[in-house]
């Protein structure tokens, strides 16, 4: 993937942005045609086939500026500002992305607008902040639509819901979108985004405490899909592991971030606001384990929470806003696992912070639970208290009512001395 890219981009070195955006238009109906055809290629083999999907984008791009630009030119940059910024290069893939934007109104059709948008919002969303990135969806939808793209439709929306859980929309309304989604999915028979979107949905309905069981497909149709896509498949348990770390459910925890990790190498080639969602909580579970471990594999988990948390202080570098907090509380915790007290005190508290000031109420809450452990275990009863009840007001106000419950039992546990796994 790497050597394509850089080749890519080796290519395009000798344009400047407004050289590409007044190449000429393509002419010839079957060059016009195998563009087509690649672009719908593109999208899928992203997701089941992440190290050849860059190859499909470089050829859209050289038959772009060898023959004039299509409709589906602007795809080809999409994917290659989603790839270089997936490599590390968050600046760079940004720029791509907004020249894929741009050359949507030089081509003068909207025809791959939705995936434009789908793809290139999930880029915007690690410079800009990530509270804005849900109207560019709802864009990206109406366009898609309006074009009868209902693949990209489809897309958008499971990434409007995606990333309001790591945005820390408000519970209630997760849940009567995601309902709302997976309808749409299901009448489509996209299967392979409603599984995704149970997956979701369980997470939500867990947080929110009620009973309901999302159950739109069989469990042999999730198994079929789990044993054909690696991408659906770490989506599948990380949302596991997810909700286990949560619910302080440690043995879960371990287990569903092992299997996860297990696919996460075969997944999308595109870079998602997940991607973020799933180092933040890989790093935290990686910290928690390290501490409880007294195994051989305790410094490979100590390692593990090392590498998300220099990822997200990478990604905190390009937006301040989204990701800022997640690394504070990422340092804290490795502070914690090393016995620095004084250190974990003073990034538990810039977490806590930055959460508020950047408005992530359920990361806030977070960190307030994750430092009331802290003060347990350094016996500050006290201290660990006003956390816990700060944690709780939270996460009542991001509507995760049954994660409030199950805080009061987690609480009295550790505060008793029963708890071994804080």
């Amino acid at each position: 993937m790497e050597t394509c890219v850089q080749e890519t981009k080796d290519l395009l070195s000798v344009y400047t942005d407004d050289e590409i955006l007044n190449t000429r238009q393509m002419t010839d109906p079957t060059m016009i045609m195998a563009m087509k055809f690649l672009g719908k290629l593109e999208l899928g083999m992203a997701q089941i086939m992440p190290e050849s999907a860059p190859y499909v984008m470089q050829r859209i791009i050289q038959l772009s500026l060898l023959h004039g630009m299509s409709p589906v030119s602007p795809i080809g940059f999409v994917h290659l500002g989603s790839y270089i910024a997936k490599l590390g290069d968050i600046s760079e893939g940004y720029r791509y992305v907004k020249l894929a934007r741009s050359l949507i109104d030089r081509v003068g059709s909207t025809e791959s607008a939705g995936e434009v948008i789908s793809i290139g919002t999930q880029v915007r969303a690690y410079i800009e902040p990530l509270q804005a990135a849900f109207e560019y969806h709802n864009e990206g939808y109406a366009v898609s639509m309006a074009s009868g793209d209902t693949i990209q439709a489809a897309l958008n929306l499971v990434l409007i819901c995606s990333s309001s859980l790591s945005a820390g929309v408000n519970l209630q309304s997760m849940r009567e979108k995601s309902d709302e989604v997976t309808n749409f999915l299901y009448e489509r028979k996209l299967l392979i985004f409603v599984v995704q979107m149970q997956c979701f949905q369980h997470c939500v309905l867990k947080l929110i405490g009620a009973d309901e069981k999302p159950a739109y497909v069989s469990a042999e149709e999730v198994c079929n899909i789990l044993a054909t896509n690696s991408s659906v498949t770490a989506v599948y348990f990380f949302q596991k592991a997810y909700v286990s770390f949560m619910f302080r459910l440690y043995d879960d925890s371990k287990h569903y971030t092992e299997k996860s990790l297990d696919f996460i190498d075969n997944t999308w080639a595109n870079l998602l606001v997940a991607h973020s969602f799933h180092a933040f909580y890989f790093g935290l579970i990686s910290f928690w384990v390290a501490r409880v471990s007294r195994d051989e594999q305790q410094q490979q988990w100590l390692e593990s929470g090392k590498r998300s948390k220099l990822t997200l202080k990478r990604w905190a570098e390009s937006s301040q806003w989204t990701f800022e907090n997640k690394w504070y509380l990422l340092e804290a915790e490795e502070s914690y696992c090393k016995n620095d007290y004084n250190t974990a005190k003073f990034y538990y508290e810039k977490a806590i912070s930055s959460s508020r000031d950047h408005k992530f109420v359920h990361e806030e809450a977070l960190a307030c639970e994750l430092a009331g452990y802290f003060y347990v275990e350094v016996r500050d009863t006290e201290q660990a208290m006003e956390y816990f009840l700060l944690a709780h007001e939270k996460y009542h106000e991001w509507g995760a009512f049954g994660k409030c419950d199950s805080l009061f039992k987690n609480i009295s546990q550790s505060v008793r001395g029963r708890e071994v796994h804080h």
